[in-house]
């Protein structure tokens, strides 16, 4: 275009492009969750900037089902074809290696060097789909249901950045296995977690029920939640010494911030639940990823 910079020398456009995409979804991360850019710093170099661009996309479709694309004056129908016409440049990005969407251009340069594809990113956006307002009111996930919301919003993240850790490491299928089993029970707790921390913005602002129907918890479905959720962090603790030793350390930490976390909810009364979002202090997370520092540094690699 005449009048546009030059770019220096041995500089290409497609580089640059790439480098300020990389840019943006760092920022992503920087505004949106200091845990999970805490987590990311930990992970080795070759890691980093490929979680980061897998939070972004991510980051981007939740924000367009949860209520920013409604404060825009979106209505449901408008909602989705926000998400619709998001689906289609992030696989068409995928496909071939370019979008002028900056979040989405760095995402699709991650998926086609770690091997993601649609068969993760559609489950993803199956799911939120399903968070779409419609004016049926109150939406409740009961069994199946929560079961492949929580697939498609947590688990094939996990899956993603198996996909990241893995790539050009040598495992057994064995332990590819308890790897994928990991990050997906991982992904759940998470998710899970999340939902009953967040009962009051879920319940009040968005209307869902992800922990089952329109009826409020009680204290003994909230430990049993609890119960589930330390479970799956049980099962995903396996895993973490599979991985290559260059993402153990921010694995654990996240790991270890959610078992906190759970901790946390299980002795806070759900009335409470139901009116503020329970957290861990920051003090807490810095130990807690200095001890996964540790831990990890003392282990053998792989």
């Amino acid at each position: 275009m005449t009048g546009s910079p030059a770019s220096p020398a041995g500089d290409g456009a497609l580089d640059r492009f790439s480098r300020t995409a990389e840019i943006a979804t760092t920022d992503v991360i920087r505004n949106y969750s200091t845990s999970f850019g805490l987590a990311t710093r930990l992970l080795g170099p070759r890691h980093r900037q490929h979680v980061r661009n897998i939070y972004a996309m991510v980051r981007i479709a939740d924000e367009i089902v949860d209520g920013v694309a409604a404060e825009a004056g979106l209505d449901a129908a408008a909602q989705s074809d926000a998400l619709t016409s998001y689906v289609a440049e992030t696989h068409r990005s995928m496909r071939t290696g370019y979008s002028s969407d900056l979040i989405l251009h760095a995402f699709a340069r991650t998926a086609r060097e770690c091997g993601i594809g649609e068969d993760l990113t559609q489950p993803f956006f199956d799911s939120m789909r399903a968070d779409i307002a419609s004016d049926a009111g109150f939406t409740a996930y009961d069994g199946d249901a929560h079961a492949r919301y929580v697939y498609g919003s947590a688990e094939v993240v996990g899956l993603m950045c198996t996909r990241v850790f893995l790539r050009g490491a040598s495992r057994t299928p064995a332990e590819e296995q308890i790897i994928e089993r990991g990050a997906r029970q991982l992904g759940a707790a998470f998710q899970n977690v999340n939902f009953l921390r967040d009962l009051a913005d879920d319940t009040d602002r968005l209307h869902r029920g992800y922990l089952g129907g329109g009826e409020r918890l009680t204290e003994a479905d909230r430990d049993a939640w609890v119960a589930t959720v330390v479970q799956q962090l049980d099962d995903a603790r396996i895993a973490i010494p599979l991985l290559p030793k260059d993402s153990r350390a921010a694995v654990r930490s996240a790991h270890a911030l959610f078992a906190a976390l759970t901790r946390r909810v299980a002795k806070t009364p759900v009335d409470v639940l139901y009116r503020k979002r329970v957290r861990v202090p920051d003090p807490l997370k810095a130990v807690l990823a200095a001890r996964a520092v540790l831990v990890t540094a003392l282990e053998r690699d792989r």
